[in-house]
């Protein structure tokens, strides 16, 4: 897949209209179209990196910062003391629909483990 084609580089690029939540250098942040939980915010590298399969060394930087964001994104969300899931899905079994890295950080109810 062409990053033309990526929806969430075209969002990444401002071509796709979105509610950011969250933005640095190296991420996005944008809430989820189809929630799964009362917070549901994507976070996605501004990089196309198609999953974590694909992620390099030189993505060391980048992978970090997507945890950073989800950490500060639940601090402003107020969530970050009640708790909340950070899930990276990796390839179709895996539940991954888009072929773009990224996380869900969901949180405002109770999760069941194991997941689905």
């Amino acid at each position: 897949m062409s990053t033309s084609e990526c929806i969430f580089c075209r969002i990444a690029a401002g071509e796709v209209p979105t509610t950011i939540v969250h933005e640095n250098y190296h991420t996005i942040a944008f809430r989820d179209l189809h929630p799964k939980a009362p917070v549901h915010i994507l976070i996605i590298p501004k990089k196309h990196i198609a999953s974590i399969d694909a992620v390099t060394e030189d993505d060391r930087g980048v992978m970090g910062a997507l945890f950073t964001a989800a950490r500060d994104i639940a601090r402003t969300e107020g969530v970050a003391e009640s708790g909340y899931r950070v899930v990276m899905n990796t390839g179709k079994a895996a539940g991954q629909t888009v072929g773009h890295a990224h996380l869900h950080l969901m949180a405002g109810r109770d999760f069941a483990w194991p997941p689905g």
